[in-house]
């Protein structure tokens, strides 16, 4: 029997993005392409399940790579006790488009009475469609909203002339994709070819 696939795709584009390497410290730079973290918490923005998740599959990079410098007043909890804002300072991607492409899995088959893969895709198509969400999309940071975000458009194409690897990039945080524990898995060499980059490497 032929398992059944439940395909899901997207776009999304804005002014700047942020998708942290791990290595770098205290002022981040960004990949130069979003994580499979970065696409899933997308969708999330979109419905979320404890039954059924999103599974990036590969992305096309539609815009230039383009670095610039990003300066915020942070506030959060990785300042020192007792101290105030302080300066971040980090490397952003800017102009950015995106195509995602990925599908809905389960942990468990689905039955006749209960297909949690075919209800998530049918909620996120739906609201994706009409503009609604559970909460406000974000590249990265989420001070980095999109200026667009939704079905492919037709007038968006891949940028073929991209052609670069990533010798190491962070694949997911979790030991499972809902409710996992704090589990960092990396893969390497991540090869973007014509401007398409896919997550099973």
């Amino acid at each position: 029997m032929v398992e059944k696939v439940y395909p899901i795709s997207f776009e999304i584009a804005g002014q700047a993005a942020m998708f942290t390497r791990p290595d770098t410290g205290s002022s981040p730079v960004s990949y130069p392409a979003p994580t499979k973290s970065a696409l899933k918490s997308m969708f999330e923005c979109v419905v979320m399940s404890k039954e059924a998740y999103f599974e990036p599959q590969k992305i096309e990079i539609c815009s230039p790579i383009v670095f610039h410098k990003y300066s915020t007043n942070y506030g959060g909890p990785l300042r020192k006790n007792g101290t105030g804002n302080f300066q971040l300072f980090a490397t952003v991607l800017e102009n950015v488009c995106y195509k995602v492409y990925g599908i809905i899995k389960a942990y468990q088959a689905p039955h006749s009475d209960n297909n949690p893969q075919h209800k998530l895709q049918e909620v996120f198509l739906r609201r994706i469609e009409s503009g609604q969400f559970h909460t406000t999309v974000f590249l990265g940071w989420k001070e980095f909203t999109p200026s667009y975000f939704g079905p492919l458009r037709k007038n968006t194409s891949v940028d073929s002339s991209i052609n670069l690897i990533i010798p190491s990039m962070l694949s997911t945080m979790y030991s499972r994709p809902t409710e996992g524990s704090l589990s960092p898995i990396f893969i390497q060499n991540v090869e973007i070819c014509k401007g398409v980059m896919f997550y099973a490497q």
